[in-house]
């Protein structure tokens, strides 16, 4: 198969939702509240609306990225203590039991309370909610290890950060990843939620003020902005491990 045919197979899903899109809207199948066409959202990005619409979505993506920038390292170290260090374990792994079942949005209050509006509480948010499936991967990652390794490198004389570093960490990296990526998912829908309730920009704002407005394709495009960004990361991230994991074996 060309190249050609092989995206225009992987696009042909995408093409014929698009399709179905416009003509449900067209044909007045559905109100233009509830789905407007397709072509007047795809509009927005070259109307009155676009320079703020993408003003806001990279706020947004700011805050994002600095939560994962301090929640990957943090939690990837956090979980390797708990696994390796049994005191630590005994102290933090209750905690983070409890919290790795419960709705991240259910924090939204708790931020409002303690940190008010402004970008602290919105990156904190962020922030705990990706924290959470990081720490756990990492923690799954660093207990699965065989001990065999670990004794082995124990025997050739190799330090206890040596053992972390050249064994411990390389065996963990697949569950880490997994972990990294699960938390950027959790970060865009906690981007979104939060600028809902607690921000007076961001794109999750936008898109709830276009709503109440009646602006409804510019808020399906705010939709469509911040899900397309959220799609591009996730690929990157693949991508990202992919070679990150293809360099590990080789």
């Amino acid at each position: 198969m060309s190249a050609a045919a092989s995206l225009f197979s992987r696009a042909a899903p995408l093409l014929i939702l698009a399709a179905l899109w416009e003509f449900v809207a067209r044909a007045g199948i559905v109100s233009p509240g509830a789905l407007p066409a397709l072509s007047s959202v795809l509009a927005v990005f070259a109307g009155e609306f676009s320079r703020e619409l993408f003003y806001h979505t990279w706020l947004s993506l700011v805050r994002g990225a600095i939560a994962m920038a301090f929640a990957i390292p943090f939690g990837i170290a956090a979980g390797i203590l708990i696994a390796w260090y049994l005191p630590v374990r005994v102290v933090l792994n209750p905690l983070l039991q409890c919290l790795y079942p419960m709705p991240k949005v259910a924090l939204i209050p708790l931020t409002i309370i303690w940190l008010g509006i402004g970008n602290l509480s919105k990156i904190s948010l962020i922030f705990v909610g990706a924290l959470v499936p990081i720490v756990m991967s990492a923690y799954q990652g660093a207990r699965s290890i065989e001990q065999t390794l670990l004794w082995t490198a124990r025997s050739l004389g190799a330090r206890e950060s040596e053992v972390l570093r050249e064994v411990l960490l390389p065996a963990a990296l697949p569950e880490i990843l997994n972990g990294v990526r699960t938390a950027l998912a959790l970060a865009f829908i906690l981007i979104v939620a939060g600028e809902f309730v607690i921000a007076n920009n961001g794109v999750g704002n936008l898109i709830n003020l276009w709503g109440q407005a009646g602006q409804y394709p510019a808020m399906f495009a705010g939709v469509l902005l911040i899900s397309a960004a959220g799609f591009a990361v996730d690929r990157a991230f693949v991508a990202l491990s992919s070679r990150m994991l293809a360099g590990r074996q080789s």
